[in-house]
């Protein structure tokens, strides 16, 4: 934000923070749910590049597409577990894994 618009804002009494400050979420939490959202992303990619709609990949991962919608969204209801399971249905190596971890760490403390 730039740094006049602030100003403006905060001196019309409103109050400028982060996600995090917002939800009140510890370091942990917000670790997780920038993880959540890496992998969510990283699945996304995975299945276009391999030329997979969503109903496909679901069938492959004997569930529905409305739950595949739900994993590459990043929904809440769906565990870390889950997207790590579905990469590697679809050829995501651990090596793969860590690149987007790796990528997610780099974004977040550049």
């Amino acid at each position: 934000m730039k740094t006049s618009k602030r100003a403006k804002l905060e001196a019309a009494g409103w109050s400028i923070g982060s996600a995090q400050d917002f939800l009140q979420l510890s370091d942990a939490e917000r670790a997780l749910v920038e993880l959540r959202l890496a992998l969510s992303h990283s699945l996304r990619n995975w299945r276009k590049r391999r030329g997979l709609s969503q109903v496909e990949l679901a069938r492959r991962l004997k569930s529905s597409q409305s739950r595949v919608a739900k994993m590459e969204a990043g929904d809440t209801s769906v565990s870390v577990d889950l997207l790590v399971r579905s990469l590697f249905a679809i050829g995501a190596k651990p090596k793969d894994l860590a690149k987007t971890i790796r990528r997610l760490d780099e974004r977040v403390a550049g």
